[in-house]
């Protein structure tokens, strides 16, 4: 009966398990899949203007919007043409180190969590997978619960009563309407996250072109009821002296921070890019250009309300069109309902970009056997419905403190990752060593860990540890608080500067000393000890033709690219 009961587990158990190619290991069915292996040239079909309208699409989100909009709330708020300013220099940097990594998935076409793989080992890669794998599943329900707040516009602008449906959560930080509104988007948001990632481009074509429109018929009708630009313009700043620039120097760290998963995760996307350099100009001007446009919306409308209603600005687009619905005409709630639907679309092509298919492809990193970039979504949508977002969305400054500690983890890892390809390796990537489980990769470090990866990644989260302790409410040192105010550079230097010292005093393997990228050798490698790869040419890389033959080869080549 037992011998029974196991064999139907056994059954069971399999018939979860993903496909996988013939001939692989046990250890090699815990490091890859379909989704997880070099893309094929059949499916690299992201061309230049995929990648424009990717980003023109994403740029037009809530998040951007009340990022640059919140830089003039408050008490030590900017003038609105200094917040601008922090925005272009911010994503303009934010642009520079996307390219960086998603060079690197473009020409290898691998994703994230095998790129890491070189840097800190076959094994040790799983924890920076699974640090930005939650982070993602917790932006996604973030960005989630934003998507609700557009829900209950639309639907107030269609039955007004339900602005006033009765309140049955005992939280203070939400209740039943909002909470409703979260779960039909969260619900309405399932089917797109079915569709591979190389189809969804399709999705922010529609985006690229539906949500700028609606925008920008935002701004126009902020700026009428504002009677013109001239009283926005003209209002002051109120910070003044060392405030005003440390706060600038905050605008531009959040702008950055914006990016800190897409900076770790556009392997991911530009991976299915037909050739490097179509990933590369695409994106360096899209992104400053695309994102210094939404914000420039979003902090006149903020602005703007200032000028409308009195007070304070309203840093959250949602909420002042929240206030044009009061006393509205039927015209003008319909004008509600389409912006309202616009950026509906607009939170739900972001949440999938920069979170669904980012948890996605961590988590089939972290169990290849069982999970794809689709089941992996669906777990990161769970995951999002069943924490809650709100209380992080109550307030700007929590809303910003958010963001510096999302950006402490993970510019420790873009330091390693992009140090490792661009000094270290010089472009040289062994690819199919980067799936082997054998003592002999490269890769495999000391017990398929990196410690030289991990000091480095380490040293970069504790020079942030003490300002982060002080953006929560604690009493800290105020040379802390500077540093923290500077968190994604101070991350990412400090863990560059690490991890080449330690590779400098410590060599190691599979490194070259002159510039090699032989990505474009890649077909349709196969990842099996012993099998045959489809790559065209044998230049002196090779892409691992020794596969696992034994120690005395892997030297050899070893020797003759030189160790770092």
């Amino acid at each position: 009966m037992e011998k029974l009961k196991h064999s139907k587990v056994s059954h069971y158990v399999d018939k979860l398990a993903v496909p996988a190619e013939p001939g692989l290991t046990h250890a090699q069915l815990m490091l890859t899949n379909h989704d997880l292996k070099p893309v094929e040239p059949e499916r690299r079909q992201w061309g230049p203007w995929n990648f424009v309208g990717f980003w023109v699409a994403d740029s037009f989100n809530i998040n951007t919007w009340m990022i640059s909009s919140s830089m003039i709330s408050g008490d030590n708020g900017i003038s609105w043409w200094q917040s601008w300013l922090c925005v272009w220099i911010g994503y303009s940097i934010a642009g520079c180190f996307i390219c960086l990594t998603g060079r690197i998935g473009a020409t290898y076409h691998i994703s994230f969590p095998v790129i890491c793989r070189s840097s800190f080992g076959i094994w040790g890669s799983l924890w920076p997978v699974f640090n930005r794998a939650a982070m993602a599943c917790i932006w996604y329900g973030v960005q989630a619960w934003i998507g609700g707040q557009c829900v209950t516009l639309m639907l107030r602008a269609i039955w007004s009563s339900y602005k006033d449906l009765p309140n049955t959560f005992p939280s203070q930080s939400t209740n039943t309407r909002d909470y409703v509104s979260f779960f039909l988007f969260w619900f309405g948001s399932l089917p797109a996250i079915w569709f591979p990632v190389h189809k969804i481009r399709h999705l922010f074509t529609v985006k690229a072109y539906f949500v700028p429109a609606a925008g920008i018929t935002f701004f126009i009708w902020a700026i009428l009821k504002a009677h013109g630009i001239g009283p926005i313009v003209h209002q002051p700043g109120k910070a003044t002296g060392s405030a005003l620039g440390w706060a600038m120097v905050k605008g531009i760290m959040s702008s950055i921070a914006n990016f800190a998963t897409l900076i770790v995760n556009d392997p991911d996307f530009s991976r299915f890019a037909r050739k490097p350099k179509d990933a590369f100009w695409s994106q360096l001007f899209t992104i400053p250009i695309g994102f210094a446009v939404t914000s420039f919306i979003g902090i006149i409308v903020s602005s703007s309300s200032a000028v409308i209603y009195g007070g304070t600005p309203v840093w959250n687009p949602l909420d002042l069109l929240g206030r044009f619905l009061d006393g509205a005409n039927s015209g003008e709630r319909f004008g509600v309902f389409i912006i309202a639907a616009a950026f509906t679309l607009a939170q739900l092509g972001t949440n999938i970009a920069a979170n669904s298919i980012s948890a996605g492809t961590d988590m089939t990193a972290l169990l290849p056997r069982y999970l794809n970039i689709r089941r992996g979504g669906y777990i990161c949508a769970i995951v999002g419905l069943a924490m809650c977002p709100w209380n992080l969305l109550s307030s700007s400054n929590n809303f910003t403190t958010y963001l510096s500690a999302y950006s402490v983890f993970l510019s420790s890892i873009a330091g390693v990752m992009i140090c490792d390809y661009y000094v270290v390796r010089r472009g040289y990537l062994q690819i199919r060593d980067l799936y082997s489980a054998r003592p002999s990769s490269p890769y495999y470090y000391t017990f398929g860990f990196s410690w030289r990866g991990y000091t480095a990644y380490i040293c970069g989260i504790l020079i942030n540890i003490v300002g982060f302790v002080g953006a929560i409410g604690r009493k800290v040192p105020a040379g802390a608080t500077y540093l923290y105010n500077l968190n994604f550079f101070c991350g990412f230097i400090v863990a560059s500067a690490t991890y080449y010292l330690l590779c400098r005093f410590f060599p190691i393997p599979a490194t070259s000393d002159v510039w090699m990228e032989v990505g474009d050798e890649i077909r349709n490698p196969s990842v099996a000890y012993g099998a045959d790869d489809d790559i065209e040419g044998t230049s002196q890389g090779s892409l691992d033709r020794h596969g696992a033959k034994g120690d005395e080869e892997t030297g050899i080549r070893e020797r003759k690219m030189g160790n770092f």
